[in-house]
């Protein structure tokens, strides 16, 4: 399969040495970011045509490079197949290129459903995987037939030979939420966390996206104001500065593999929404800059905490000051955890994920 032929180059431009796009390659690099751009939106019961992803290419590449080291891709914008089967199915195809590479694709726009793609090509070259999604809304539809944004996670959930060690739901909202799909979610013992847990700070999200494989966005948990931001626009959701702080958050995690931000609403042509995207995969880029700066080899102190009689064990990355949960001498093994669940326990209580993860 050639991929050049089911894709649209992007045009050639000059950017300076101090911007983001002096970093492109004419190739696909080794141990770098890769992005995709894709328009096919029929899984969110959209349409496919071909989207014009020009201002927000301008908006990426102008901005600050800073002392990124990181090498960047374009593999352009992805011509929507004859179905939308075929979408998925070319999408996997360019992302395994970038897994074999050890490259980080970020796929940008296209319907909530592509997640599933995202997972799926993961799935082929790694297991136990770990997937945060940041979404407004819980979908376990399990309608039969093609993949969309109502059904893709009730079919990696129930998929056998999918390897899901860790899924973790973040930013939901009660009132457009059934009861029984979050119970679900908690059943199975994954997370599940509110929109209002992530406001102002990320400390509590932070552990979530830490050991993340896989993180995907649904521009629909971000609010909107004058247009829409996102194809299903909510007035209340993650403002700009918060979900830019997650997205830095997401390209920190010491596993990521994989990135996207579907459900995008690139119709309304309006500046500042596609200058908040822009900024969106900036911040990303910027975590993944910053996690390969970071020491491999890890330097941690121990706190012991007693609670009835029980010693738990409370590690912290003397580097990044963040915490872990356990007493084993493999961090991988240790949960990750906030200093806010540290002194909690200190005060004799042990949150819930600490007790479950004890089990």
């Amino acid at each position: 399969m050639n991929i050049e032929d089911l894709t649209i180059a992007p045009k050639p431009d000059q950017y300076e040495p101090w911007q983001l796009g002096s970093l492109l390659k004419e190739d696909l690099p080794e141990v770098g970011i890769a992005f995709i751009f894709v328009s096919d939106c029929r899984g969110a019961g959209r349409g496919a045509e071909i989207q014009d992803f020009t201002l927000l290419r301008q908006q990426l590449y102008t901005l600050s490079a800073l002392d990124f080291e990181t090498p960047l891709y374009d593999y352009g914008d992805l011509i929507s197949g004859k179905t939308l089967q075929d979408t998925h199915f070319v999408l996997q195809e360019i992302l395994s290129q970038c897994h074999y590479k050890n490259t980080i694709p970020v796929v940008i726009g296209g319907g909530n459903d592509l997640a599933f793609s995202l997972f799926l090509a993961l799935n082929f070259h790694h297991q136990h995987l770990n997937y945060t999604q940041i979404s407004n809304v819980v979908n376990l539809g399990d309608t039969p037939g093609e993949i969309t944004e109502k059904n893709f996670l009730n079919r990696i959930f129930s998929a056998k030979n999918f390897s899901l060690k860790n899924y973790h739901h973040l930013g939901y909202q009660k009132h457009l939420n059934a009861t029984d799909s979050i119970k679900l979610i908690e059943q199975v013992e994954f997370d599940v966390m509110r929109l209002a847990e992530m406001m102002g700070t990320t400390a509590a999200a932070e552990p979530f996206f830490r050991n993340a494989d896989l993180v995907t966005i649904n521009c629909d948990a971000v609010e909107s104001f004058a247009s829409p931001f996102s194809l299903n626009p909510q007035v209340n959701g993650l403002n700009r500065r918060e979900i830019c702080a997650y997205m830095k958050e997401a390209g920190l995690s010491s596993q990521l593999k994989c990135a996207g931000i579907f459900n995008f609403e690139l119709q309304t042509r309006s500046f500042l929404n596609v200058q908040l995207l822009a900024q969106m995969v900036w911040h990303l880029a910027e975590g993944i800059n910053i996690q390969k700066s970071h020491p491999k080899e890890k330097n941690l102190e121990t706190f012991w905490v007693l609670i009835d009689d029980e010693q738990y064990a409370f590690k912290r990355d003397v580097f990044t000051g963040l915490w872990y949960f356990g007493n084993d001498d493999a961090i991988e093994n240790c949960l990750p955890c906030s200093e806010q669940e540290f002194n909690k326990a200190k005060q004799g209580v042990l949150s819930r994920r600490l007790e479950k993860f004890l089990k």
